[in-house]
């Protein structure tokens, strides 16, 4: 057994049967150690301990553009990066040396330069550059799309809906010289309009930040991903793959195991 991990959290996880594949969502991933001060930074050791966990688990990793067909081998999972910030370099270059692939997605506008938009809280930080992510997609990641300015796209206009969506697509196929079919809606903002929208673009894959296995069957324009945070111990991180969910604290599992318990426990009804 890991020795970061409780026993709870390890038996959780090693007994887990995923009903489908799992996708995680990172921003940045800060250097050093411990707790990054951005709760949607991750600590360069942190990292690093979460791959070796999920090698160690046996999961495999896989790009989200192999979503779009048929379902994917049991403990498969895809590891996605959104924005495109600098300091994900480091982390392709974890990745790279245990021959794991992610996929990231990219503000198309601010490539190069620093992030451009601002949320509250958010640092801002300096993007990844073109010859980065040529040397990433050259490495066997995938480059996918996060819109052109990182607007929250259900509130977009049709006309700006699709500009968001084609000028982010076009920027970086021309950049890569390859197609780009994989996005992730900025705030994972979306809606049947946004997802219309997107299928007509051409994107063929798509990021929400809804939690939850992704299963066959699923609409490949809207892939459930698990949230990774800035406080998540080794342990919690477990647990997050074990139940497909960002809310494992123990008073939440506790309240999941009674609510089992008391479906387990209710009469079956007779037609």
């Amino acid at each position: 057994m890991n020795p970061a991990l409780d026993p709870i959290s390890a038996r959780l996880l090693r007994n887990s049967q995923p009903p489908g594949s799992l996708a995680l969502m990172y921003h940045s991933v800060a250097p050093g150690s411990g707790t990054a001060d951005w709760h949607y930074a991750v600590s360069m050791q942190r990292f690093r301990a979460q791959l070796d966990l999920l090698q160690g688990e046996g999961w495999r990793t896989c790009q989200l553009a192999d979503m779009a067909g048929a379902a994917l081998p049991p403990r498969s999972m895809v590891i996605t990066f959104d924005d495109g910030y600098q300091d994900n370099f480091a982390a392709f270059e974890e990745l790279a040396k245990r021959g794991m692939t992610a996929s990231w997605f990219v503000v198309s506008r601010d490539i190069g330069a620093l992030a451009a938009w601002q949320d509250s809280g958010s640092p801002q930080l300096p993007m990844l550059s073109a010859a980065q992510l040529r040397e990433m997609q050259a490495g066997g990641m995938e480059i996918g799309a996060h819109s052109h300015t990182h607007r929250r796209l259900t509130q977009c206009d049709d006309t700006g809906l699709v500009s968001e969506l084609t000028q982010s697509k076009a920027t970086l196929e021309n950049l890569l010289q390859r197609p780009v079919t994989s996005l992730a809606y900025p705030y994972g903002a979306h809606d049947d309009r946004v997802v219309a929208a997107a299928r007509v673009a051409g994107y063929q894959t798509a990021c929400t930040t809804r939690t939850g296995w992704a299963q066959a069957g699923n609409d490949p324009l809207q892939i459930r991903r698990l949230s990774i945070h800035a406080d998540d111990s080794l342990s919690r991180f477990a647990r997050k793959l074990a139940f497909a969910d960002n809310a494992v604290d123990w008073l939440s599992l506790l309240n999941y195991a009674k609510r089992q318990l008391l479906a387990r426990l209710r009469p079956a009804r007779t037609p």
